[in-house]
Parts: C-alpha cells; sequence; structure tokens
C-alpha cells in the first residue's frame, strides 16, 4: 500500500491507501477480513471512486484504486 495523501481535521487522521500489488476490490476484501468494517462505499461504476473503511478503533481509512485501474 502506498498513501498518497494524509488529511488532519481537528484531532483525526485519515490515510488514503492506493494498493500496489492488489486491485482496490481485492484489497477491501482482505483489509475487512482483517478486520476493518465498511464505513461508505463510493465506487462508481466506470471503476473510479473509493471505500472508507474503519479499523476496530473507529479510525477511518479511504482505499482508493490502485495505479493500475486509474491507466
Amino acid at each position: 500500500m502506498e498513501a498518497r495523501r494524509v488529511l488532519v481535521g481537528g484531532h483525526r487522521l485519515r490515510f488514503d491507501l492506493v494498493p500496489l500489488e492488489r486491485t482496490r476490490d481485492d484489497e477491501v476484501a482482505r483489509l475487512i477480513e482483517a478486520g476493518a468494517t465498511l464505513f461508505d462505499d463510493q465506487r462508481r461504476p466506470n471503476g473510479r471512486g473509493w471505500v472508507t473503511l474503519a479499523d476496530p478503533e473507529g479510525n477511518e481509512f479511504c482505499v482508493e484504486p490502485s495505479d493500475a485501474e486509474r491507466a
């Protein structure tokens, strides 16, 4: 995974992640299996968009399409 940008708002920190070796959807499935929960799904029919997940402590992070999916 590669962090594209880090957003800080108030006392919260959110990472936007881009998979390096998987597709966005494969990475989302892997993270949910590891304990993350789905918070918001902004995937679009054209393959764009992102998925916001939360870790077990409630910290949110987004998974964006991989570079290969953006090409």
